[in-house]
This record gives C-alpha cells, sequence and structure tokens, in this order.
C-alpha cells in the first residue's frame, strides 16, 4: 500500500507518517519502480499501532519511544527489561520529598512491605519512590490509621498483576506484547480507580444501610 492507504488504514495523518520515518520510528516503505513511490505493509501497521501507544498513551517522549523501539527490534534484551523499561519512560517523575520522620519510616515500611512479599526494592524505581511518598503523606494526615490497608492493597494487586501478564504472555508477537503491557498498565490504572468507587459503593450500602423512611 502507498502511504495514503496507510494512513486511511491507520488513522495516523501522512504528515505524522512523515515525522515518524524521519525520527526513526517508522521503517521507510519498500521501494517501487517509481523512485518517488514506496510501498507499505502490514508490519508498518503494527509499528505504528504500537509508536501510536507509546506516543498517546503511555505519554513518552519521541527519544524514549525510539529507545523502547530499539529494544523491542534487539532479541539480546530479555522481554522483561523491555517491558519494565517502556512503562517506567511513561511515569511522571517524582518531586523531592520532606526529609522527614514520616519520610523516613515511611520508607522503612515500605521496604519491609516489598521484602515479605518478595517483590521488586530497586532504590530508583519511580513506583517505589511513588509508594514511600503516599504512604508518607498518609502518616502525616491520618497518623496510624490507614495502615491495616497495605496488606490488603499489596494482596489485590498482586492478583492484578498475574492477570496482566497472563495477558501478556498469550501473545507471541513482541511488539503486541509492549503494546499490550503499556495500554493495560496506563488505561488499567484508571480501571482500577474506577472499579474501587464502585465498589466502596456497593460495599458502604451494605455495611451502613440507609434507613429505613416511611
Amino acid at each position: 500500500m502507498r502511504m495514503a492507504e496507510l494512513s486511511r488504514t491507520t488513522g495516523v495523518p501522512v504528515a505524522t507518517i512523515k515525522y515518524y520515518v524521519r525520527e526513526g520510528l517508522l521503517p521507510r516503505g519498500e521501494v517501487t519502480t517509481s523512485p518517488n513511490q514506496a510501498d507499505y505493509g502490514d508490519r508498518h501497521v503494527r509499528r505504528l499501532a504500537l509508536v501510536r501507544s507509546l506516543v498517546e498513551v503511555g505519554g513518552l517522549s519521541i527519544a524514549a519511544v525510539r529507545a523502547t523501539l530499539a529494544a523491542v527490534d534487539d532479541p539480546a534484551v530479555p522481554l522483561h527489561d523491555t517491558l519494565g523499561m517502556t512503562i517506567e519512560a511513561g511515569d511522571p517523575a517524582s518531586t523531592p520529598a520532606p526529609d522527614d520522620d514520616a519520610q523516613r519510616a515511611a520508607e522503612a515500611r515500605v521496604d519491609e512491605l516489598l521484602a515479605k512479599h518478595g517483590w521488586s526494592n530497586r532504590p530508583g524505581a519511580p513506583a517505589r519512590q511513588a509508594v514511600i511518598d503516599v504512604v508518607a503523606t498518609m502518616s502525616r494526615v491520618t497518623g496510624t490509621r490507614l495502615d491495616s490497608v497495605l496488606e490488603p492493597y499489596v494482596e489485590a494487586v498482586a492478583a492484578i498483576a498475574e492477570a496482566d501478564l497472563d495477558t501478556v504472555s498469550a501473545l507471541s508477537d513482541v511488539e503486541e506484547r509492549v503494546e499490550t503491557a503499556l495500554v493495560g498498565t496506563v488505561l488499567g490504572d484508571r480501571l482500577i480507580a474506577a472499579l474501587r468507587r464502585i465498589a466502596q459503593e456497593t460495599v458502604s450500602a451494605r455495611r451502613f444501610p440507609p434507613r429505613e423512611t416511611l
């Protein structure tokens, strides 16, 4: 197919496709007999879908997308590393946290929690720092009243992570795996938050039923 057809098939404007080609995010089409024409195929359609997911859903910079695609195309890079690099590239940068007792206690509590469950505990990981910051803020606001929710949260998200990776493992194509992991993580975060609201409403109505009215 020509670039115009590729644009119609994928919904990506021609100008954007040309930009992705210039930036090395999309392979050039196969040169035909006409010097100014190139053919594009299914691999270009799949790559465009992945690039759009990385940029539009994941919020990755062009440089981060380029690095992710290089990892996808390199069979020597383990899938675990590629998935981790992709997801972390979309994590927002954390702001410096206050160096106070609550922050230090939160770090110790999170380290203890991660060790107990045998979870990854890389000091520079954005997710680890985010958990520490949240636990510290909870402590500053409520004291120890929310400590009891940490274990149930860990158990719940462990089950969610297993389901996420079951879905990824069922796929054979590396690009599909990366795209599914990224979209599933970004949109899954929103889905979990929304489902939690519904569950809270349901449980609240059961535990604290409204008073009967005449």
